[in-house]
Protein backbone atom coordinates (compact mmCIF):
# COMPACT_ATOMS: atom_id res chain seq x y z
CA UNK A 1 0.00 0.00 0.00
CA UNK A 2 1.26 3.23 -1.06
CA UNK A 3 1.71 5.73 1.95
CA UNK A 4 -0.08 8.81 1.71
CA UNK A 5 1.12 12.19 1.18
CA UNK A 6 -0.57 14.32 3.42
CA UNK A 7 1.25 16.47 6.15
CA UNK A 8 0.02 18.73 8.64
CA UNK A 9 1.95 22.16 8.34
CA UNK A 10 3.40 21.29 11.72
CA UNK A 11 4.97 18.61 10.43
CA UNK A 12 6.02 20.38 7.45
CA UNK A 13 7.27 22.77 9.52
CA UNK A 14 9.31 20.30 11.17
CA UNK A 15 11.16 18.62 8.42
CA UNK A 16 11.89 21.64 7.12
CA UNK A 17 13.80 23.02 9.38
CA UNK A 18 15.31 19.14 9.97
CA UNK A 19 16.33 19.19 6.10
CA UNK A 20 17.28 22.86 6.62
CA UNK A 21 19.37 22.10 10.42
CA UNK A 22 21.13 18.89 8.06
CA UNK A 23 22.27 21.52 5.12
CA UNK A 24 23.24 24.64 6.57
CA UNK A 25 24.47 23.38 9.99
CA UNK A 26 25.50 19.78 10.51
CA UNK A 27 26.51 18.92 6.80
CA UNK A 28 29.51 21.67 7.33
CA UNK A 29 30.14 21.06 10.93
CA UNK A 30 31.00 17.69 10.00
CA UNK A 31 32.64 18.05 6.77
CA UNK A 32 34.99 20.54 8.49
CA UNK A 33 36.12 17.71 11.28
CA UNK A 34 36.39 15.16 8.02
CA UNK A 35 38.76 17.64 6.53
CA UNK A 36 40.29 18.30 10.02
CA UNK A 37 41.26 14.66 10.45
CA UNK A 38 42.33 14.38 6.77
CA UNK A 39 44.83 16.66 7.34
CA UNK A 40 46.54 14.54 10.42
CA UNK A 41 47.66 12.21 7.80
CA UNK A 42 46.60 8.36 7.48
CA UNK A 43 43.17 8.22 6.93
CA UNK A 44 43.08 3.77 7.47
CA UNK A 45 43.70 4.29 10.96
CA UNK A 46 41.92 7.29 11.33
CA UNK A 47 38.39 7.12 13.51
CA UNK A 48 37.32 10.73 13.36
CA UNK A 49 38.29 10.49 9.30
CA UNK A 50 36.00 7.36 8.97
CA UNK A 51 33.54 8.37 11.10
CA UNK A 52 33.21 11.34 9.89
CA UNK A 53 32.95 9.76 6.11
CA UNK A 54 30.03 7.79 7.49
CA UNK A 55 28.01 10.83 9.11
CA UNK A 56 28.78 12.30 5.67
CA UNK A 57 27.09 9.87 3.70
CA UNK A 58 23.75 9.23 6.47
CA UNK A 59 23.68 13.31 6.08
CA UNK A 60 23.49 13.36 2.64
CA UNK A 61 20.59 10.26 2.19
CA UNK A 62 18.60 12.10 4.75
CA UNK A 63 18.70 15.71 2.95
CA UNK A 64 17.85 13.20 -0.22
CA UNK A 65 14.89 11.46 0.85
CA UNK A 66 13.71 14.82 2.19
CA UNK A 67 13.63 16.78 -0.68
CA UNK A 68 12.23 14.14 -2.63
CA UNK A 69 9.74 13.48 -0.22
CA UNK A 70 8.78 17.06 0.31
CA UNK A 71 8.16 17.40 -3.90
CA UNK A 72 5.43 15.39 -3.24
CA UNK A 73 3.88 16.16 0.15
CA UNK A 74 0.58 18.46 0.03
CA UNK A 75 -0.11 20.42 3.23
CA UNK A 76 -3.33 20.15 4.52
CA UNK A 77 -5.40 22.54 6.80
CA UNK A 78 -8.59 21.76 8.13
CA UNK A 79 -11.51 23.03 6.21
CA UNK A 80 -14.54 24.74 8.63
CA UNK A 81 -16.55 22.24 6.28
CA UNK A 82 -14.88 19.29 8.27
CA UNK A 83 -15.87 20.62 11.64
CA UNK A 84 -18.22 17.44 13.87
CA UNK A 85 -16.65 14.64 11.64
CA UNK A 86 -13.32 12.74 11.59
CA UNK A 87 -10.84 13.81 8.65
CA UNK A 88 -6.98 14.37 8.42
CA UNK A 89 -5.54 16.70 10.71
CA UNK A 90 -8.35 16.28 13.51
CA UNK A 91 -7.76 15.76 17.48
CA UNK A 92 -10.09 12.37 18.44
CA UNK A 93 -11.03 11.35 21.99
CA UNK A 94 -11.93 7.95 21.94
CA UNK A 95 -13.06 5.46 24.75
CA UNK A 96 -12.49 1.53 25.09
CA UNK A 97 -15.30 -0.55 26.25
CA UNK A 98 -13.60 -0.21 29.97
CA UNK A 99 -14.22 3.57 30.08
CA UNK A 100 -10.39 3.95 28.88
CA UNK A 101 -9.28 7.53 27.17
CA UNK A 102 -7.11 8.46 24.77
CA UNK A 103 -6.30 10.97 22.44
CA UNK A 104 -5.09 11.39 18.67
CA UNK A 105 -4.73 13.26 16.15
CA UNK A 106 -4.88 11.65 12.33
CA UNK A 107 -1.61 13.11 10.78
CA UNK A 108 0.41 12.29 7.85
CA UNK A 109 2.86 8.90 7.54
CA UNK A 110 5.93 11.45 7.85
CA UNK A 111 5.19 13.08 11.12
CA UNK A 112 3.57 10.70 13.07
CA UNK A 113 4.75 9.40 17.06
CA UNK A 114 2.30 7.51 18.69
CA UNK A 115 3.85 8.49 22.14
CA UNK A 116 2.60 12.35 21.11
CA UNK A 117 -0.77 10.54 20.04
CA UNK A 118 0.27 11.83 16.46
CA UNK A 119 -1.02 8.46 14.50
CA UNK A 120 -1.39 8.15 10.67
CA UNK A 121 -3.66 8.34 8.16
CA UNK A 122 -3.07 4.89 6.70
CA UNK A 123 -3.27 2.93 10.27
CA UNK A 124 -6.35 0.89 10.48
CA UNK A 125 -7.25 2.63 13.33
CA UNK A 126 -7.08 6.37 11.26
CA UNK A 127 -9.22 4.39 8.52
CA UNK A 128 -11.74 3.32 10.71
CA UNK A 129 -12.23 6.58 12.26
CA UNK A 130 -12.51 8.56 8.82
CA UNK A 131 -16.08 10.34 8.15
CA UNK A 132 -17.15 9.48 11.45
CA UNK A 133 -19.09 11.72 13.96
CA UNK A 134 -19.14 11.78 18.15
CA UNK A 135 -21.30 9.33 19.88
CA UNK A 136 -20.69 6.67 16.93
CA UNK A 137 -18.69 3.83 17.46
CA UNK A 138 -16.14 1.92 15.74
CA UNK A 139 -14.81 -1.27 15.72
CA UNK A 140 -10.71 -2.14 14.77
CA UNK A 141 -8.77 -5.04 14.24
CA UNK A 142 -5.69 -5.27 16.38
CA UNK A 143 -3.24 -7.78 16.86
CA UNK A 144 -5.06 -9.09 20.25
CA UNK A 145 -8.93 -9.06 18.48
CA UNK A 146 -11.29 -6.66 17.71
CA UNK A 147 -11.60 -3.36 19.81
CA UNK A 148 -14.53 -1.43 20.14
CA UNK A 149 -14.21 2.94 20.36
CA UNK A 150 -16.78 5.00 21.00
CA UNK A 151 -16.06 8.47 19.70
CA UNK A 152 -16.05 11.54 22.18
CA UNK A 153 -14.93 14.45 20.64
CA UNK A 154 -13.49 15.66 17.78
CA UNK A 155 -11.62 18.59 17.25
CA UNK A 156 -9.43 20.49 14.90
CA UNK A 157 -7.49 22.50 17.37
CA UNK A 158 -5.50 20.66 19.95
CA UNK A 159 -7.16 19.47 23.44
CA UNK A 160 -6.34 21.57 26.17
CA UNK A 161 -5.73 19.31 29.65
Amino acid sequence: MKKADLITKEGWNALEAELKYLWKEERPRVTQAVSDAAALGDRSENAEYIYGKKRLREIDRRVRFLSKRMEVLRVVEPDRRQEGKVYFGAWVELENDDGDQKRYRLVGPDEFNVREGKISIDSPLARALLGKEVDDEIRVRTPNGDQLFYINAIRYKAFED
